[in-house]
């Protein structure tokens, strides 16, 4: 009861929300609009800069990496952009759910559903580095209860599995 108790206590805003929400699917125009809409809803600003990082970001089938999105970023602006500057955005969009970080990759994937919030659940292919985003509100309710009983307070937990995706288990 106690390590319920403690989870409560320590419980981060999005956690209440999880499972009472409903996706909306975004592409194109209208994932960058809704991403620009959340971060401004969230008392940032949308400057040129975090656009073009988040139009590399979202042009990418699959997680990349900072030094990507710099390489990307760059050869489109016509000057260098520092990976620390796209550090710095990254963790920004990740703060305000506009993108995810695929940890065992140390790469980053843009978030289909901006404000929408919840545990990360990913589905990472070995062979060709795709991932999968999944949302299971159930799993992650198990993790963290799990956590719970172990007197631990899970502040976001980060689940991957990795193994082969359809097209890679089709070539193989």
């Amino acid at each position: 009861m106690l390590a319920l108790w403690l989870v409560a206590a320590h419980k981060p805003l999005y956690i209440e929300r999880m499972g009472k929400h409903h996706h909306h699917e975004f592409s194109g125009v209208s994932l960058r609009e809704e991403a620009r809409k959340v971060l401004q809803d969230c008392g940032e600003q949308w400057t040129e800069m975090r656009a073009s990082i988040y139009d590399a970001l979202a042009g990418q089938e699959k997680p990349v990496s900072a030094y990507d999105i710099a390489d990307a970023v760059s050869a489109a602006r016509g000057k260098r952009v520092a990976p620390n500057s796209i550090y710095r955005i990254l963790d920004l969009f990740v703060a305000n759910n506009l993108a995810i970080r695929v940890e065992s990759a140390n790469a980053y994937i843009v978030n289909a559903h901006p404000g929408c919030v919840h545990d990360c659940i990913f589905l990472v292919c070995s062979n060709c580095q795709k991932a999968i985003h999944v949302d299971d509100d159930s799993l992650s309710a198990s993790v963290r209860a799990r956590a719970a009983a172990e007197n631990f307070v899970a502040e976001r937990p980060i689940i991957e599995v990795q193994g082969l995706c359809t097209d890679c288990q089709k070539a193989a």
